[in-house]
């Protein structure tokens, strides 16, 4: 009988799991509005730089350096939908509407499908990071540019271990 109330209590409690399943689309929701307001504010600097006459010092580089940091809050929100729904599939429920699609992103079967995608989408999060970094690095030496260039060597092969596996 303890054994019984114990399973009940486990499968009871197991409804929590939605917590992490709201959170993680509110976040992400977040993330998507602070990143379109940042891409909305480039549109206001762009405005100025063309009609207004306005000419910043770095006007290329902070615009490209503020769209690509959008892009990383973007990619991050998906992390977080991603997981979201991942989360809810495997613990809570399928969703229907998602069944008939095929190679929905966000459909999971699995706890080791949810890593892979999550893993996936977290080292394009770094590498877009990375890449807002570089933007604003400054390079005087060649050694400091051959540092550069091995570390997009090391991008490029961690990329290729990482979809080697894929089929596509």
């Amino acid at each position: 009988m303890l054994k019984r109330v114990f399973e009940k209590l486990m499968l009871a409690s197991s409804t929590f799991t939605i917590l992490p399943v709201v959170f993680c689309l509110l976040g992400a929701i977040v993330l998507f509005i602070i990143a379109s307001y940042d891409v909305l504010v480039v549109f206001g600097d762009v405005y100025a730089y063309f009609f207004k006459g306005i000419h910043p010092e770095d006007f290329h580089a902070d615009i490209v350096g503020v769209i690509v940091g959008a892009i990383d809050l973007y990619l991050m929100a998906l992390v977080l939908f991603i997981f979201g729904f991942g989360i809810y599939e495997l613990f809570i429920g399928e969703i229907e509407q998602m069944k008939g699609e095929k190679n929905s992103v966000l459909e999971v079967h699995s706890l080791d499908e949810l890593k892979d995608k999550l893993a996936k989408v977290i080292v394009m999060v770094l590498i877009v990071n990375f890449f807002q970094r570089v933007l604003h690095a400054n390079f005087t030496t060649p050694l400091e540019m051959g540092y550069l260039a091995l570390s997009i060597l090391a991008l490029c092969v961690g990329l290729y271990f990482l979809h080697k596996g894929d089929s596509h």
